[in-house]
C-alpha cells in the first residue's frame, strides 16, 4: 500500500517548489521512495530525528535542502517544514520548528 503525503501547510509545500531545480527534482525523486517505502528509506535519502521525526535530504548542483516529515496513522507522511542549507550543520532552531508542528499534528 502506498503512503500519502500531506503538507503541514500549504506554505511548506509552495516554499518547496520555489527551490531550485536540482534540489526539487531529487525532492521530487526522494518523496517518491517515501510514497512506496514509508519508514523503511534511510541514508542517504532519509534520517531518523528520534520521537518520530524524519529528515529527507534532497541535494542538486544549487544545493542541499532538509525537508522534515513524520508519519500518522493511515499510512500518511505530514510534510511539517523545509529550508535549503547554508551550513554544514542543521540549525536547531529549524528542527524546532518541525519538532512544534509534528506535536500540533499529533495532538490534532
Amino acid at each position: 500500500m502506498k503512503y500519502t503525503i500531506e503538507y503541514f501547510h500549504s506554505r511548506v509545500k509552495s516554499d518547496i517548489e520555489s527551490w531550485p531545480d536540482g534540489i526539487l527534482a531529487d525532492f521530487a525523486r526522494i518523496l517518491e521512495l517515501l510514497m512506496d517505502f514509508g519508514p523503511s528509506i534511510r541514508m542517504p535519502h532519509s534520517r531518523a530525528l528520534g520521537d518520530g521525526l524524519f529528515e529527507m535530504r534532497p541535494k542538486g548542483r544549487e544545493g542541499i535542502g532538509r525537508v522534515f516529515y513524520c508519519f500518522i496513522m493511515g499510512q500518511r507522511i505530514v510534510v511539517l517544514h523545509s529550508f535549503i542549507k547554508k551550513t554544514q550543520y542543521t540549525p536547531e532552531q529549524e528542527i524546532k520548528i518541525a519538532r512544534k508542528r509534528m506535536k500540533e499534528v499529533q495532538n490534532g
